[in-house]
C-alpha cells in the first residue's frame, strides 16, 4: 500500500501551485482527480482537471458508496474523491496526492491515519489572498467574496492538520513541502 499526500488551504492560497511543482519533481506522486458536480471552466479537461459529473451523477456515486470522501463546498456545488483513484493510483506503485478542501482532506485523514499525510497550505495574510483571487480573473466578484468569506472559515481548521505551510515565498514553501513529503514517503 502506498502513502497518501493531502493538500487543503483557502482557495488563492496556492496549493494547486505547489502540488504541480511536487508533481515534477517526485515522479512516484500521482494526483487524484476529484470529481465536482460544477461546470467546466474555459482551458480545464474532464479527467485531467476533475471529472465532472452532473448533479445527479454525483448523487449516484453517493448512493453507491463510490466516494471516499465528498462535500457540498458551496451551495449546490459538490466535490468528491471516487474510491476508485485511490485503488487506480495505488495499482501502479505510486502514491497519492489529494488537492481537496479541508473537511475532505480531514476525513481522508481519518480512514488513513498512519498512511496518509495532512498539510495545509496558509497564504500569508487575508490581502494577498485577495489580490490572488482578483488576479486569477474566472471568477465574478460575488463568487470572489464568498471563497473569502468561506476562507476565513477554512482557516480554523488549519490546526488539524499534521503540518502547516505559509505560502509567502513560492520557492521556499516549494523546497519545504518537497522536503517534508519526501521524508514521510520514505518511512516505513
Amino acid at each position: 500500500m502506498g502513502k497518501l499526500i493531502i493538500f487543503s488551504a483557502p482557495s488563492g492560497a496556492g496549493k494547486t501551485t505547489i502540488v504541480k511543482h511536487l508533481l515534477q519533481k517526485l515522479p512516484n506522486l500521482e494526483f487524484s482527480v476529484s470529481a465536482t458536480s460544477r461546470t467546466l471552466r474555459q482551458g480545464e479537461t474532464d479527467g485531467k482537471d476533475y471529472y465532472f459529473l452532473s448533479a445527479e451523477e454525483f448523487k449516484e456515486k453517493i448512493d453507491h458508496n463510490e466516494f471516499l470522501e465528498w462535500e457540498e463546498v458551496y451551495s449546490g456545488v459538490c466535490y468528491g474523491t471516487l474510491k476508485s483513484e485511490i485503488s487506480r493510483i495505488w495499482k501502479k506503485g505510486n502514491h497519492v496526492l489529494f488537492d481537496v478542501d479541508v473537511v475532505g482532506g480531514l476525513n481522508i485523514k481519518k480512514q488513513y491515519p498512519d498512511e496518509a499525510l495532512a498539510i495545509f497550505v496558509m497564504p500569508p495574510n487575508s490581502e494577498t489572498l485577495a489580490e490572488r483571487l482578483c488576479g486569477r480573473g474566472t471568477d465574478s466578484k460575488e463568487s470572489i467574496q464568498k471563497r473569502l468569506d468561506k476562507a476565513e472559515w477554512e482557516l480554523t481548521f488549519a490546526p488539524k492538520f499534521d503540518i502547516i505551510i505559509v505560502n509567502d515565498d513560492l520557492e521556499k514553501a516549494v523546497e519545504e513541502t518537497i522536503d517534508i513529503v519526501t521524508g514521510f514517503i520514505s518511512k516505513q
